[in-house]
């Protein structure tokens, strides 16, 4: 599929899975755990997968804050997409220490609030 996008994630991560889940509301991405793909397929390492997102789409490899801008762009958060993208260090530091700090209390609030904007969207799906 040629304009496949492939969402390379930390499937460990409730976040991650939760991210994923609000992403999936109004894009269409595979997404897979790093933990049970071959990464070589990708080019990529275990390594570099259990430090940040990788994104594979368009013939390019997006990773860590820069693979979070290109979902929100093309999940259609445009204003999100720009604000990481052109904040520079300050995007990337953002996604680092919200990788590295997954047990912190504005990660599990932000974790929360996908959980219930998912729950949201699926009893709306059903109904």
């Amino acid at each position: 599929m040629e304009n496949q996008i492939v969402v390379i994630y930390d499937g460990q991560c409730q976040f991650c899975q939760a991210s994923i889940d609000w992403i999936k509301q109004r894009l269409v991405v595979d997404a897979k755990a790093f933990q049970e793909i071959d990464l070589s397929s990708y080019g990529l390492t275990f390594d570099q997968c259990s430090k940040s997102v990788h994104v594979v789409a368009e013939d390019t490899v997006f990773v860590g804050a820069a693979a979070i801008a290109f979902l929100m762009k093309k999940r259609g958060n445009r204003v999100l997409s720009l604000l990481i993208t052109t904040s520079g260090i300050f995007g990337r530091w953002g996604y680092q220490w919200v990788s590295t700090h997954r047990n912190s209390f504005v990660v599990r609030l932000a974790h929360r609030l996908l959980n219930q904007s998912n729950s949201r969207y699926n009893r709306k799906q059903k109904s």
